[in-house]
């Protein structure tokens, strides 16, 4: 597994990386085809509460991108956060293979929407996450647009390949990269389709005619 660490606004210690590396064998004991790891360290400054640590993990294994994130005051604390975040998630991938080689019933949709997603064990989006975050797809294609001069508004556009998924699959895939949204390809419709996180344990699908 290919381990990369990467830094905004601050240097990453050599401490700091030896402490990511002796914790990493979680990661690879969870997800044996994982084929990188990749930590990205930002350091925020912000007026009224002073520096905060934010840890992004994203694993890269063959169809699949798990995701998690954590602040804290340093950035030792948000690693272990996201860590905890990133291999529950791991867990339930595996979870998933198990369904596929029939170990457990996969329940469908509408089974699952009768007991309001409950079974998901899916936590509802916070308000940070909904206004902060953008949907994530696999293996994106391109990253950035330009920001806009000194305008206070900065629009990023990203481009990722189609993914032809049933909804079920859609709502797994957005509950492993984190996000309260997943653009996908409608298997059944073979529509463009959005699914989101509502108020409470509630979701949509939002699909273009």
């Amino acid at each position: 597994m290919e381990i990369n660490i990467s830094a905004r606004n601050l240097t990453v210690s050599d401490r700091f990386k030896d402490y990511v590396l002796d914790r990493a064998h979680k990661v690879e004991q969870l997800a044996n085809r994982t084929q990188s790891l990749n930590i990205k360290v930002t350091r925020h400054e912000h007026k009224s509460s002073g520096l905060e640590d934010q840890v992004e993990l994203t694993v890269i294994e063959p169809g699949h991108v798990i995701r998690a994130e954590a602040h804290a005051g340093d950035k030792f604390a948000a690693f272990d956060i996201a860590l905890g975040k990133l291999t529950e998630r791991l867990r339930r991938v595996g979870d998933k293979t198990k369904v596929h080689r029939g170990q457990h019933r996969q329940h469908s949709t509408s089974e699952i929407s009768a007991h309001d997603f409950a079974e998901l064990s899916i936590t509802p989006a916070s308000a940070e996450l909904l206004l902060g975050q953008k949907a994530v797809a696999p293996e994106p294609v391109a990253d950035e647009g330009p920001d806009l001069g000194e305008s206070p508004i900065v629009i990023r556009r990203k481009e990722f390949p189609q993914s032809s998924m049933t909804v079920d699959d859609a709502l797994y895939h957005m509950e492993l990269v984190g996000h309260p949204f997943y653009l996908f390809l409608d298997s059944d419709t073979g529509k463009p389709s959005v699914v989101y996180s509502r108020k409470g344990w509630n979701y949509g699908v939002i699909t273009l005619a």
